[in-house]
């Protein structure tokens, strides 16, 4: 791209207005936005040029005179703004003026350094939230900087409207199924890796250290690894468990409000009496949000196991409509019920008012399970290492909300409220991360003949019933809707299904489960002209028909699309299932019911 300045004659006219139009757009969105004042508006379009390279290119007459107003842009007209590719455009100017590299990172690092330049500062930030935490409340808080996350662009809103979305049913229950396609698909091995690597002398230790807040980032080719920009970056302090706390909001987030509670310790994950302690004391702060934590051994636990940290977000997860198999009550804590849940996690959900109860039953099923086993199962607690050591298997998923007044009414679920006090619910997923030798990966982790689908760790979102598939499923299915349409209109036998599917590398890992599909699908379209229904994923097909403008084909290929998405979903319950300790059959109940008996309750319902 050409660098226009005035001074610069290889510089086209057009180029130079164009820039400059940018410049002066993003200063008005900053200010409609609140990020800066309507007084701030020449010091913001300097610091932009200086950013970018640019040393002598005045803005225009006609947005000097209108900003000499010192009024305020209406937001409204800022709805579609695209700040992500609006500071994507900047930044290439910046990168052919050497701010950074010439690269995707190199340009992302420039774009959040000019966005950095137009926001408030930190203290700034937390000033006002903190004041409307106490005059108006959580929701005003978290409504002013989720607002300023979104449009200092630190929320990617933009890549996260490229995610696929849908819904489906699985053995009577929703799923909330996305195919993310912003964050690349991680190992387990590196996964499990990272979290038993040792400090190093990186700054900061991990994206998700504090240290992270105004850090201009680090690429690739630094001394020290590679590392995102961060001077957008705003944290709010907390004070959780006497001990201090960051609460920010996730840059991609996989659902509304998506936020990350992160220890001021750059310290391991770890889940304790302390842990749902702090989670019980978030939700007192933030009655809107839900919050929970992943488990704290590799396998069972989510992509950073290095730094002790929860999530949360202003979401009903499909795991809290789950069906009740049973109900009891607690003899030590008779204020608190405990709900076996119908889900392929095995969960536990634990009712009451009583938050002290709460937590004291808690810990105790967490002693419980941590100290049990079922080998039968292929249930281990605890195994000896080479030098001795006690390798402990058996942790939780924890997960809690709090319900207020009539909500636990209308939000519950089936754990009805008998009061209209505050009611907290706490869902404990059990989990364990023995390895087999048939089962090198974990026992209880996204089995070999599923890893066409998922192979990464279940974390805690996808506990809840929220799938996080891998990017390079929208090619694949693309493909295979092409191949199953094929393959109907030609009427091509299974083998020769097979054999193309097999050889083509961008689907050959999906052969076995599509020539598996391809019977059901033959079934299903033999009705469809019956099922005329659109399948569309957030606003975007998964295949491209362009049938020369044939109805009955345009059909075809939706009802294909249709049929994939609900087929991925029922693989990814059975990989949720592999992650499910009790199995939901009757053995995995009979077992799961041997396991509740040992916490000393009293069965309810049948």
């Amino acid at each position: 791209m050409p660098v226009a300045t005035p001074s610069d004659p290889l510089a086209g006219a057009s180029d130079a207005l164009a820039i400059q139009a940018s410049i002066e757009r993003l200063c008005d969105f900053c200010i409609a936005n609140e990020l800066i004042q309507p007084s701030d508006y020449i010091w913001a379009y300097n610091r932009v040029c200086a950013s970018i390279g640019l040393d002598s290119f005045p803005p225009s007459e006609a947005w000097m005179s209108s900003r000499q107003q010192l009024k305020c842009p209406d937001r409204s007209s800022f709805k579609d703004y695209p700040i992500e590719a609006e500071l994507m455009k900047l930044a290439a100017v910046g990168a052919a003026h050497h701010k950074d590299d010439d690269t995707a990172s190199g340009k992302d690092r420039i774009a959040m350094h000019i966005i950095g330049e137009l926001m408030p500062r930190p203290s700034e930030v937390q000033e006002r939230f903190f004041a409307l935490l106490r005059v108006q409340g959580s929701r005003a808080a978290c409504d002013y900087l989720y607002q300023l996350s979104c449009a200092s662009c630190y929320v990617r809103k933009e890549a996260i409207e490229r995610n696929l979305e849908w819904i489906s049913e699985c053995a009577g229950q929703e799923l909330e199924m996305t195919i993310n396609l912003s964050k690349p698909e991680k190992d387990p091995k590196e996964i499990a890796l990272a979290g038993k690597a040792k400090k190093t002398d990186c700054y900061p230790a991990c994206q998700l250290c504090i240290q992270n807040e105004g850090f201009a980032g680090r690429s690739p080719s630094a001394k020290q690894s590679a590392h995102p920009a961060r001077t957008n970056l705003r944290i709010m302090p907390l004070t959780l468990g006497g001990e201090s706390w960051g609460f920010q909001y996730s840059p991609y987030a996989y659902f509304s409000e998506h936020g990350i509670v992160m220890s001021c310790s750059h310290r391991p994950m770890h889940i304790d009496r302390q842990a749902f302690s702090n989670l019980l004391e978030f939700v007192d702060m933030f009655p809107d949000y839900m919050i929970g934590s992943n488990a704290d051994l590799p396998i069972v636990g989510g992509s950073i196991l290095s730094h002790d940290h929860y999530q949360c977000g202003k979401h009903v997860f499909p795991i809290m409509h789950a069906k009740l198999r049973a109900r009891y009550t607690m003899g030590a804590y008779p204020q608190v019920a405990l709900d076996e849940l119908i889900w392929p996690v095995s969960c536990i959900r634990l009712v009451s008012t009583d938050r002290s109860q709460l937590l004291d039953a808690a810990t105790s099923i967490l002693a419980s399970w941590r100290s049990y086993s079922d080998e039968s199962l292929g249930i281990v607690a605890h195994t000896t290492d080479e030098q001795g050591n006690v390798v402990p298997h058996n942790t939780i998923t924890p997960i809690v909300r709090k319900l207020v007044d009539s909500a636990a009414d209308t939000n519950a679920g089936n754990s009805a409220s008998t009061n209209n006090a505050a009611t907290y619910e706490m869902y404990l997923a059990l989990r364990c991360n023995i390895c087999s030798d048939k089962h090198p990966l974990g026992v209880f982790h996204p089995h070999e003949q599923y890893h066409h689908i998922k192979k990464e760790n279940i974390g805690i979102i996808e506990v809840m019933g929220l799938a996080i598939l891998p990017a390079r499923l929208k090619r694949e299915l693309l493909a295979l809707t092409l191949l199953f349409k094929t393959a109907y209109t030609t009427q091509m036998t299974d083998d020769e299904f097979f054999q193309r599917c097999f050889r083509d590398p961008e689907i050959s890992k999906h052969a076995t489960w599509a020539k598996s599909l391809k019977p059901m699908l033959g079934q299903q379209l033999q009705h469809q002209s019956e099922d005329k229904a659109s399948c569309t994923v957030a606003g975007e097909k998964i295949a491209d028909d362009k049938p020369g403008d044939e109805k009955s084909d345009a059909q075809l290929g939706q009802h294909i699309q249709k049929f994939l998405l609900n087929e991925t979903a029922q693989v990814f319950w059975h990989v949720m299932e592999c992650a499910g300790v009790f199995k939901l059959n009757d053995e995995g109940f009979e077992h799961f019911d041997d396991f509740i008996k040992t916490l000393g309750v009293t069965r309810l319902t049948k």
